[in-house]
């Protein structure tokens, strides 16, 4: 199956006056990479968002980013720090009086102070609400992350078949121009041979072994049979199930290396040429598998 490393993903979900959206953004990696942005009191939920993604996703580079917000029915989720209000007053009452300062002091010249106003303390129970939402709004991010990752997935199977189908065809040519020059090159180097040659000095059974030799060195019958075999499993592997892109990588070295095979022992031009073709294919196919999950 043909699944893209790239794509997005958002969910969205409310609950009990709470909101939660998740984005996830992806991209090429050769092994899962989680990264994750959380609001300050869900941190300790980074190991249940990394492991609730690793249920569906296998290879990437993902960046995970979660955000939640309360409506305002409650109000303002902060308290007075008395103490440091009442400490803040006395100070500011005594530089008043050293300094000569008849002005009353005002709210603006205590607030001037930050730390007078302290963030309410969260109970567990709304945290844990604000994490089933968030939660919610994860698995929505995933579908449609997989869905979007799916979609580029069925394009690059199209394309990919299109290549290793092109390949076979070319393959194809180089088979047909190759039957029977085995033999055809091994008649013209014995006539060569017997030619230069007195027939009384020759080892008839050492000459055949030599040309035996050196024919075989020709021969691409044993490469073009593993390469139409790697062909055949690339496109095997494309229709799996599970994830295929580390498998389409090994395969597309394996086609590489056969026709490089090839390319070398056909020493013939116009052979070369549609191995050429074909590694010219091979190369759009291999930057394609590196975008496979």
């Amino acid at each position: 199956m043909i699944i893209s490393m790239t794509g997005f993903g958002r969910g969205e979900a409310t609950e009990h006056g709470i909101t939660s959206t998740v984005e996830i953004k992806s991209l090429n990696s050769r092994y899962l990479d989680l990264s994750t942005r959380l609001p300050q009191q869900l941190q300790d939920k980074e190991l249940e968002v990394k492991e609730l993604v690793q249920k569906t996703v296998n290879r990437g580079k993902l960046n995970i980013t979660i955000y939640v917000s309360e409506t305002d029915e409650s109000g303002p989720s902060i308290q007075v720090d008395e103490k440091k209000v009442s400490g803040y007053t006395k100070i500011l009452n005594d530089l008043r009086d050293i300094a000569g300062i008849e002005d009353p002091i005002t709210i603006s010249d205590i607030t001037q102070f930050g730390d007078v106003f302290v963030k309410e303390e969260e109970d567990e129970e709304l945290i844990e609400q604000k994490w089933v939402v968030a939660k919610k709004a994860l698995n929505e991010a995933v579908e449609s992350l997989l869905k979007m990752r799916t979609q580029e997935g069925d394009q690059l199977k199209n394309d990919l078949v299109d290549r290793i189908e092109f390949i076979d065809e070319n393959i194809q040519i180089i088979t047909t121009q190759t039957n029977g020059r085995a033999e055809e090159a091994r008649d013209k180097l014995l006539e060569r041979i017997q030619n230069l040659i007195d027939e009384d000095k020759i080892d008839e059974e050492r000459l055949e072994m030599e040309v035996a030799v050196l024919v075989d060195k020709m021969d691409v019958t044993e490469e073009i049979v593993r390469l139409r075999s790697h062909l055949k499993f690339f496109l095997e592997a494309i229709e799996q199930p599970e994830p295929a892109g580390r498998r389409l990588n090994f395969l597309s070295q394996e086609i590489n290396r056969e026709l490089n095979t090839i390319g070398s022992k056909a020493n013939n031009s116009e052979i070369a040429q549609y191995v050429v073709k074909c590694k010219e294919a091979l190369e759009q196919i291999r930057e394609q598998v590196q975008n496979v999950e």
